[in-house]
């Protein structure tokens, strides 16, 4: 069947669909989902026969405008809460992995660039890090305790004040997105190279080992959700400048929606990197193990729930 064909015999149905969701027509749930399949299958058809065209962009919308309504007037799940951090979130992670991955290598990368600039500029960390934070970085390494900085704060305000900070800095991420996601590449990189200048600074002066199991005791999980953060900031630019077969309004919609329930999922990880970072780092007199052990846990849950997990749940259905 011709594409004009197509558009002559459904005409008339698309547009009462359009009314139904105008509210003129019949409000029960029941036809929406009715009229939620009949679309289905237009929409498959326009996908096979006719793709890339403003059929398929049409009916794209009128879709996803039918979902909405659907789900607005469903009632929730009691297990909403658990549903969310068991599959939804995990299955969101798997779905936008492209992006997640983009954001891990933005910042890796950057995090070279700041070890290789370190180790040929001696300045260079200093213009990173700044030279208060180095002068007195210097003197606690003289003095044996590289890392007494995390020593100095009181237990609760550094939590408070590091948790909120971490979780204003990952909204920040997301929300630089819109900037065609090159703000959100910024902030990633910026980041990275802090953090390749900071490691490689202590590698200089004899103590990245010390360095390694006391920072990344918090630095673990508060790296991860920084990185996911950024993929969520990713996902919002992509969306806007690749809309696919939707409306660049639709696809937009549906790239920060997905990039807020993102974030929302990493206020867990940042109150843990927060709190470890308050009350465990601190602790520098403690068992190596004991380090490894926080270290390797905190490495294991991320990869598992990010990358494993999901693709477990994709393969069950």
């Amino acid at each position: 069947m011709r594409e004009a064909a197509f558009l002559k015999k459904n005409a008339d149905k698309w547009k009462k669909f359009e009314l139904l969701l105008e509210g003129k027509g019949a409000k029960e749930p029941d036809s929406l989902a009715e009229l939620m399949v009949q679309l289905t299958d237009d929409l498959s058809y326009a996908r096979t026969f006719y793709p890339g065209s403003k059929s398929l962009a049409y009916l794209n919308s009128l879709a996803a405008n039918v979902h909405q309504k659907i789900y607005k007037n469903k009632k929730e799940e009691k297990g909403r809460i658990i549903s969310f951090w068991s599959s939804e979130l995990p299955m969101l992670f798997y779905k936008h992995k492209d992006v997640l991955l983009i954001s891990f290598i933005i910042f890796f990368i950057s995090f070279l660039i700041g070890m290789i600039s370190t180790a040929n500029d001696t300045k260079f960390v200093r213009l990173i890090l700044g030279d208060s934070y180095v002068n007195m970085t210097i003197e606690n390494i003289e003095k044996g305790d590289p890392m007494a900085i995390y020593k100095k704060m009181n237990e609760v305000d550094m939590f408070l004040g590091i948790t909120f900070n971490n979780i204003r800095v990952s909204f920040f991420a997301f929300v630089c997105g819109i900037f065609f996601a090159f703000g959100t590449g910024y902030l990633l990189f910026t980041n990275g190279v802090m953090l390749g200048a900071f490691e490689y600074f202590f590698f200089q002066h004899n103590v990245l080992v010390q360095s390694l199991l006391t920072v990344w005791i918090h630095g673990t999980l508060e790296i991860s959700a920084i990185i996911i953060a950024g993929g969520a900031g990713i996902l919002l630019g992509k969306s806007f400048l690749f809309p696919g077969t939707y409306t660049r309004r639709h696809s937009f919609m549906n790239g920060a929606r997905d990039g807020i329930k993102m974030i929302i999922g990493l206020i867990p990880l940042f109150i843990t990197a927060g709190f470890l970072e308050s009350f465990i780092t601190r602790l520098t007199e403690m068992p190596v193990i004991i380090n490894l052990l926080i270290i390797g846990g905190s490495l294991t849950f991320i990869i598992w729930y990010v990358i494993i997990y999901p693709n477990k749940i994709k393969q069950r259905g």
